[in-house]
C-alpha cells in the first residue's frame, strides 16, 4: 500500500493513526473511501466514513484526510475555498490546514481532526479514523504545560477573542513561563458576535474555552479586573485592585466602548449601547408586546439589533444620519435593498437625521426627540453608533497612541515598545490584501488572527502578517458576507439584487477590487479572500466578460 500521510501529520494526529497507548481497534474505524480516479489534482470531496464524514483533499499529488465541517459554526468544508495547503470556510472564512487540520485563520477555537490515508494496489482510497473524532469533528491541540524552572511571566491584557486567542496559542506553540490574561468583564471569553444577533443568548453555552481548560493549561485568568497603568520602563502593570504584575512581554487587545451620544439624557435608564454580554439581558429583559423600541445607529450592530426585536416588540424604528443604511460597508444600491429587506418585515426608518435628547420622567427614557423636532415614543432607545478604542490607561506608558487612540504595530504586531504586541480593535496594523498598509479594522476574525500571529512572535517565531479582513452579518436569514478594505470609487454588482442573490465588486483606485461582498453566492467571498491570502490582485478588466473567469475552475 502507499501511504500519503506526511510524517509530521503523523506526530501531531498520533491518536487518529493507531497504536496509541490506552487505545484499541474498537476506537478506530478503517474503510475504503472511493478510488483514486475520482478526485483530482487540487480538489476536494466528501466521503463517508462510517456514520461520519471526511473531506478527502488532493494537492501537489498528496491525498490527505480531515474533519468534515468549520469548527466554528459547522458550514460543510467542501463547499468553501481551496487555497494552497489550506481549506477556508465558505460561512465565516475559518481556514485550515488540509494536511495537519490545524486552524491558520478564524474565528473558531478548535482544529480539525486528520486520518490516515492510504491507497491500495487497485486504487481504492481508505482511511483510518478514530470513532471520537469523527463524531466531534474537532481537535484541541496538545499544549505545553507551565514549568517551575521557566520564570518568564506574559501577560494578555484583554479577555475578548483575540486575548483568549493569544494565550491559548501560547500553550500550544510551546511557552512554558507563566501566561495571565487579564479581563475587565466578569466573565471567561465569549463569541461576542452574538450579543447583538441573539440578545437571549446564553452564556455558558457562549464560552470559547470553560475555566477547567485554564487550569489544566496553566492560564491564569483574572476577571473583572482592568488595567489602569503600563510602565513600560519598569514593565509593570498596576491594576484597579491595587495588584502589580510585572511581565517580559505584554499582549494588548483591550478592544473598544460603545460610543453614546453627547446629547441629553443618554445615561436614562432604558438607554442601552450593545457590546457585552450583559449590555444584551439588559436589553431583551426589556423586550415586551407593548414596547416602542428607537435605535440610533444603521451600522451592523444597530441592524442585527433591530432585526432581533421586530417580532417582539409593537414598533422598531432605526434612525441614521445617511440616505440608507450599511452604504460605507456595501454601498448605495446594496444598503437600499436592505433598507426594503427590513422595511418588509415592519422595520421604520428615518433616515437624514439623528436623536438631539432623549427625555425621561422618574429616570428612564419615554421618548426621543430628532433633530428636526420630531418626537417619537420610546420605551427602550439603542445607541449603535460605533465605539471608542480602549487605550486610555496607556497614557504615560511609553506607548505611541494615535489620535484615534489605536497603535501603530509593525508586521509582528509589535509597538514601538519592544515586547509589547498590540492585536484586535486597537490595532493600527499592516493589511495584507490592501499592500500592507495600515488600518484600525474592529473584525473579529481580525482580532483572533492578530492573537494568533503576536503569540508567534512574541515566543519567538517570526510570522509576519498576512491579513485579509473578512466579515459578515445575517439579517433576517440573509448571510451577507465581505471581504477587502478600503473606500471604493466604483461598486458593480453580478447577479439580482432584488432576490438578494448577488455578488459585489468594489473597485478602488487604478481599477484594483478591493473588496467583494455577496448574498446567497457562496463561496465567492470565501475564494477572493484565499485569492488575496495568496498576494493575487484583481482588476475591473479581470471581472469582464466574466465576473467570475478568476475563481479556479
Amino acid at each position: 500500500m502507499i501511504s500519503y500521510l506526511a510524517s509530521k501529520v503523523t506526530a501531531a494526529t498520533s491518536t487518529s493513526n493507531g497504536g496509541a497507548a490506552g487505545t484499541h481497534d474498537d476506537d478506530f474505524i478503517e474503510a475504503v473511501v472511493c478510488q483514486e480516479s475520482e478526485i483530482g489534482e487540487n480538489q476536494m470531496k466528501q466521503v463517508e466514513l462510517g456514520e461520519g464524514k471526511v473531506l478527502l483533499v488532493r494537492q501537489n499529488g498528496k491525498l490527505s484526510a480531515i474533519g468534515n465541517k468549520c469548527s466554528h459554526y459547522g458550514a460543510m468544508l467542501v463547499t468553501g475555498a481551496l487555497g494552497e495547503g489550506r481549506v477556508r470556510c465558505p460561512w465565516h472564512g475559518a481556514c485550515f490546514n488540509v494536511e495537519t487540520g490545524d486552524i491558520e485563520d478564524f474565528p473558531g477555537m478548535d482544529s480539525l481532526p486528520c486520518y490516515r490515508v492510504t491507497v491500495g494496489e487497485a486504487g481504492e482510497v481508505k482511511v483510518r479514523a478514530k470513532r471520537t473524532e469523527l463524531a466531534t469533528n474537532k481537535r484541541t491541540r496538545v499544549m505545553a504545560r507551565r514549568a517551575a524552572q521557566d520564570d518568564r511571566t506574559y501577560v494578555v491584557i484583554g479577555g475578548g477573542p483575540s486575548g483568549a486567542t493569544c494565550a491559548e496559542t501560547l500553550r500550544q506553540e510551546g511557552f512554558t513561563g507563566r501566561i495571565v490574561m487579564i479581563n475587565k468583564e466578569p466573565c471567561l471569553p465569549y463569541d461576542r458576535v452574538k450579543v447583538s444577533k441573539t440578545m437571549d443568548l446564553n452564556l455558558e453555552k457562549v464560552l470559547l474555552r470553560t475555566q477547567q481548560f485554564y487550569d489544566e493549561n496553566d492560564i491564569e485568568v483574572m476577571l473583572g479586573t482592568a488595567v489602569t497603568k503600563l510602565d513600560g520602563a519598569t514593565h509593570e502593570l498596576t491594576l484597579d485592585n491595587g495588584y502589580k504584575i510585572r511581565y517580559d512581554k505584554a499582549y494588548i487587545a483591550t478592544g473598544s466602548n460603545p460610543r453614546r451620544p453627547p446629547i441629553e439624557g443618554a445615561s436614562l435608564g432604558n438607554v442601552c449601547v450593545l457590546r457585552t454580554a450583559a449590555d444584551a439581558k439588559q436589553v431583551n429583559e426589556q423586550l415586551a408586546p407593548e414596547k416602542r423600541v428607537v435605535i440610533l445607529g444603521t451600522s451592523f450592530i444597530g441592524l442585527e439589533a433591530a432585526a432581533y426585536c421586530v417580532n417582539k416588540v409593537a414598533k422598531v424604528t432605526v434612525i441614521g444620519r445617511g440616505a440608507v443604511p450599511l452604504k460605507e460597508s456595501f454601498g448605495d444600491a446594496i444598503g437600499q435593498r436592505v433598507m426594503e429587506l427590513f422595511e418588509e418585515k415592519g422595520v421604520q426608518f428615518v433616515m437624514n437625521s439623528g436623536i438631539r435628547r432623549c427625555i425621561g420622567a422618574e429616570g428612564t427614557v419615554q421618548q426621543v426627540e430628532l433633530t428636526n423636532g420630531t418626537l417619537l415614543d420610546a420605551d427602550i432607545c439603542i445607541f449603535g453608533i460605533g465605539s471608542t478604542l480602549y487605550t486610555e490607561f496607556l497614557q504615560g506608558s511609553g506607548i505611541s497612541l494615535n489620535r484615534n487612540g489605536s497603535i501603530n504595530t509593525d508586521q509582528y504586531l509589535e509597538s514601538n515598545l519592544e515586547g509589547v504586541y498590540v492585536g484586535g480593535d486597537i490595532a493600527n496594523a499592516p493589511v495584507h490584501s490592501n499592500g500592507g498598509q495600515q488600518a484600525t479594522i474592529g473584525h473579529y476574525p481580525l482580532a483572533q488572527y492578530h492573537g494568533r500571529v503576536a503569540a508567534l512572535n512574541m515566543i519567538g517565531k517570526a510570522t509576519p502578517l498576512k491579513a485579509v479582513p473578512f466579515f459578515w452579518t445575517v439579517l433576517f436569514g440573509k448571510s451577507f458576507r465581505y471581504c477587502g478594505y478600503g473606500q471604493p470609487d466604483e461598486v458593480i454588482i453580478d447577479g439580482d439584487l432584488a432576490a438578494l442573490k448577488f455578488v459585489a465588486f468594489y473597485i478602488g483606485k487604478g481599477g484594483r477590487v478591493i473588496g467583494m461582498s455577496s448574498c446567497q453566492r457562496d463561496p465567492v467571498v470565501a475564494q477572493f479572500a484565499e485569492y488575496s491570502s495568496q498576494g493575487k490582485v484583481l482588476h475591473k478588466e479581470d471581472l469582464t466578460p466574466n465576473p467570475l473567469g478568476w475563481v479556479p475552475a
